[in-house]
């Protein structure tokens, strides 16, 4: 996808992005004061934010009805790293970490299973917010399921593994890819730039995705 908004399936996850896009304006990303619940009312019940408590401990401040009905469970207070094990986990942390500490956008598609191994597909989005400053200490997202079998809602995903992730920069490139001949790169606005693609350790690339393989638990 060309635009932030077209590597996205789901109509929530697009309208969640073009609201972000739209409040940082030229900054990298808008402050978490900026949120407006009635700016997003369609879209509330799926959204979350987190607060960034460092590379492993990024807890749910705020979760939307649907997105802990997915769990069957209030998600408040909890780490969203634990919803995943395993190299799923630690794939999380690094994508996470890009987006708390080099303000990039995410975009992911997770296979949701619940014990009774029933399976939905969900995309998540995961955008950075500052609490103040210029460092990204909130994150903004959302998790959606992309069909709504007639389950979901009772019976309680368990686990669930990432079947395919892309990053989008607003630099030309992250800190940590750069070169150090390479002179810093322009902030851009995210419309005007293909996305980066994101090569996780034990990936392998599916098209224009990197795809991590994370096997049932």
């Amino acid at each position: 996808m060309k635009r932030g908004g077209r590597t996205m399936k789901h109509a929530t996850t697009r309208e969640l992005y073009d609201y972000w896009n739209r409040l940082r304006g030229s900054a990298r990303a808008p402050l978490r004061s900026a949120i407006e619940p009635s700016d997003i009312r369609r879209i509330l019940s799926e959204t979350f934010i987190l607060e960034v408590g460092g590379r492993d401990d990024y807890f749910v401040r705020l979760a939307g009805t649907r997105v802990c009905a997915l769990y069957c469970r209030e998600l408040k207070g909890s780490n969203l790293l634990d919803l995943w094990a395993g190299e799923d986990r630690s794939a999380m942390a690094t994508l996470a970490a890009a987006v708390s500490e080099d303000g990039a956008g995410a975009v992911l598609t997770l296979a949701a299973e619940t014990a009774d191994e029933r399976e939905v597909a969900c995309e998540m989005l995961l955008l950075p917010l500052r609490h103040g400053g210029e460092i990204f200490n909130r994150v903004l997202g959302s998790c959606v399921a992309l069909e709504r079998p007639y389950w979901l809602g009772t019976e309680a995903v368990v686990r669930q593994r990432i079947t395919s992730l892309r990053l989008i920069w607003p630099e030309e490139a992250p800190r940590y890819l750069r070169r150090r001949t390479d002179q810093p790169a322009a902030v851009l606005p995210l419309e005007g730039r293909p996305p980066i693609r994101f090569p996780i350790s034990g990936s392998r690339q599916h098209g224009h995705l990197f795809v991590v393989d994370g096997g049932k638990q």
